[in-house]
């Protein structure tokens, strides 16, 4: 910091103090009191101006971005300074991150608590302020401020009280009693986690964000990035992401809440909340009854499933014969061939209240109130994409779903039995078959039955089952109707195969999800992909020569067999941790620590030298290396021309690396440069934004002599 002494001097008789002059930051230290008495309390407001396009951050700047504000004080004995109150942010997404700054001109708050026993006379107050500033480029910046207090009997305004009492409008008041709750959503072990929030605003309130405060003591920190989920019985949600914290996983939910939607916008609020696991979140995730008209358009939803399915091939063509078949049991009677359509009713019935118990049951053991759970955890991720392909492939005819020999037999000789009994188990197997058809339906099924109480899941199944039963029900009624049923025929192919589609679309975006977290470097596409259509190659032979065929299905069955065991060791054992997958994780340059004689040393070596000066609160650094850098044709591209990279991390304001940006004419990060093998060669200059292809050439030039 350079001072002129004139300056210096005018400062402290205006009671403010100012910082260097090629910062693109302008700070200006304050009081609401020039005179105060002892016992009080003096708001110390320091004022940051920041240039047009430039930007400082909040107390938390962003997702490994950004560096906060910092205030140091340097205060007589007794005179204490309070925690700093914080005006609410801006949240901006620039590139991939979400950050928290201001812009233009802020006013930090600052309580000065002046003892009682203080002695009369003037005070100094003595503030170091720490900021890193960012446009196109990000520089650290630094200043020291003093101004006086004068203490005594009598308190005295400042001239900065008007505006003083303006920015304490723009710090958010605390609500202690807040309708907002915070859960855990995924399971124990699982990382990163995931944080649901709910609120229940006021009218007018279209949505919500939370700006959480910055974590401390090595807990893990709360993300800034927000996802919005649908409003649930009147609570208005958001999903953020916690990640691993090196002194464990916060235990409270501390920050800002800002409203969204408010004519006039709702008053931003500072709140406290335990963060409570989701078995304990599961009691009050449901805070009202679902709306009666909600639960009839999903039970309406259901029934109108259960109807579809008697369209599918595997339902449609057995139809009319079981009704035919009971009408010949009765002897043409009509009461009792009614009486055994309500009792095949039962047992379509009785089999989707089985499948509700089992869903009542895994909701008992998963402990959640939501469907998205299971997806955090990796090994259904897994097994729920190879379910849903192999249900599209069966939806495509590659092969059948069907019972095993010996469990068909015992369901055939159950449903071929006269009477009640017959009847019962004719709509069990009913229920069975259709099996294959019911996999779209039964999805979202669940997906809703996850989120309800146990009534409401009984009920759901219930409206499934009877809409499977009715049409059966109802030509058993009156039989005269089959003749208005139409023809079994190539079009219930046909409508298979189409319903197939939206299966596959699942199927895709699964894999699409699951994938990308497998595996280095983007492997986990490739490695899941081949196990995929490795699977898909199996079932074909199964359908085609096991199913279709009678001859050499022995031979058949080994080769299905062979290339089930082949994909799973092969690409999914083999290649992949898929029970435990590493995420996103890409290999990256192998880089070596920057100093001017490494990369001389380099040089003479005859190696041409990349030099990457960087910060990890530098937002253009991140995207520069992720977009440009980090990636496979500059990394193959480095690897051929026999190129040497080299990292300088400016993170902590390395002085050297501070002077070396100097020497190229940059006060921040990021700097990329290039250097030719030929030490005579002067280094090339990157711009501040790259792109692939800048990169490439610049690699191109460097290498060249």
């Amino acid at each position: 910091m350079r001072w002129i002494g004139l300056l210096l001097s005018l400062c402290w008789m205006a009671g403010q103090g100012e910082m260097r002059a090629e910062s693109a930051t302008r700070v200006e230290l304050w009081t609401d009191q020039s005179t105060a008495r002892p016992g009080s309390t003096v708001t110390a407001a320091i004022r940051l101006q920041m240039a047009e396009g430039w930007h400082i951050y909040w107390r938390h700047p962003g997702d490994e971005v950004g560096l906060k504000t910092r205030v140091e004080w340097t205060l007589p004995p007794g005179v204490t300074a309070g925690a700093i109150q914080w005006p609410v942010p801006d949240k901006t997404t620039e590139k991939e991150f979400d950050t928290l700054t201001y812009s233009g001109t802020v006013v930090l708050l600052v309580p000065i608590e002046i003892p009682a026993g203080q002695v009369l006379g003037p005070i100094t107050l003595k503030a170091k302020v720490r900021w890193l500033e960012c446009h196109e480029e990000c520089v650290p910046g630094n200043a020291t401020m003093e101004t006086r207090v004068t203490v005594d009997n009598l308190s005295e305004v400042s001239v900065h009280l008007a505006e003083i009492q303006s920015a304490r409008q723009r710090v958010p008041r605390t609500i202690q009693d807040l309708p907002i709750r915070a859960v855990w959503e995924a399971s124990e072990g699982v990382v990163p986690r995931k944080l649901v929030i709910s609120w229940k605003p006021g009218s007018g309130v279209s949505g919500f964000d939370v700006f959480p405060f910055e974590a401390v003591g090595g807990v893990a920190p709360v993300s800034i990035k927000t996802e919005y989920l649908d409003p649930q019985n009147g609570f208005l949600r958001i999903r953020k992401t916690v990640p691993a914290g090196d002194s464990g996983w916060p235990d409270r939910l501390e920050g800002v809440l800002v409203a969204k939607g408010a004519e006039p916008a709702a008053e931003p609020v500072e709140f406290s909340v335990p963060i409570v696991a989701a078995l304990a979140g599961l009691a009050t995730a449901r805070p009202e009854p679902v709306s009666m008209a909600e639960l009839l358009i999903k039970l309406l939803s259901a029934f109108v499933g259960g109807l579809i399915l008697n369209v599918m091939p595997c339902v449609l063509p057995v139809l009319a014969l079981k009704v035919l078949g009971f009408v010949q049991q009765a002897k043409e009677e009509p009461r009792r061939v009614r009486t055994l359509g309500l009792v095949y009713g039962a047992g379509v019935l009785v089999s989707f209240l089985v499948l509700a118990g089992v869903a009542l049951a895994v909701q008992a053991a998963g402990g959640t109130a939501s469907w998205s759970a299971p997806f955090q955890n990796p090994i259904f991720r897994v097994l729920i994409t190879v379910l849903i392909t192999l249900v599209a492939l069966n939806l495509f005819g590659v092969f059948e779903l069907t019972l095993g020999g010996s469990a068909m037999q015992k369901a055939s000789d159950l449903s071929s039995k006269d009477g009640w009994s017959g009847a019962f188990f004719n709509g069990v197997l009913a229920a069975v078959l259709a099996t294959p058809c019911t996999a779209p339906f039964l999805a979202s099924a669940l997906a809703f039955a996850f989120l309800q109480p146990p009534l409401v899941i009984l009920l759901f199944f219930v409206a499934i089952g009877a809409g499977l039963a009715l049409p059966f029900v109802a030509l058993c009624w009156e039989p005269a109707w089959l003749r208005f049923l139409p023809r079994p025929g190539v079009w219930m192919v046909r409508f298979k195969v189409a319903m197939g589609f939206p299966l596959l679309a699942t199927a895709m975006w699964l894999f699409w999800f699951t994938a990308g977290r497998l595996g280095e470097s983007g492997t986990g596409v490739l490695w899941f992909g081949l196990f995929l259509v490795v699977l898909a190659m199996a079932t074909w032979v199964w359908g085609e020569f096991v199913q279709r065929s009678t001859r050499g299905r022995g031979w058949a069955m080994a080769i299905a067999a062979l290339l089930l065991l082949a994909g799973y060791f092969g690409f999914l054992e083999g290649q992949l941790d898929w029970r435990t997958p590493a995420g996103r994780r890409v290999k990256g340059l192998e880089w070596q620590k920057w100093s001017a004689a490494a990369v001389e040393q380099a040089r003479r070596e005859g190696h041409p030298v990349m030099v990457d000066f960087t910060a990890d609160s530098c937002l253009n650094c991140k995207w520069n290396k992720a977009t440009a850098i980090e990636i496979d044709a500059t990394r193959a591209r480095i690897k051929e021309l026999g190129v040497s990279v080299f990292e300088g991390d400016f993170t902590d304001g390395d002085p050297i690396i501070a002077e070396e940006l100097k020497k190229h004419g940059r006060r921040g990060v990021p700097l990329v440069l290039m250097y030719s093998a030929d030490l005579a060669k002067a280094p090339e200059l990157l711009p501040v934004v790259l792109t692939p292809s800048i990169v490439a050439e610049a690699l191109q030039r460097a290498a060249t002599r």
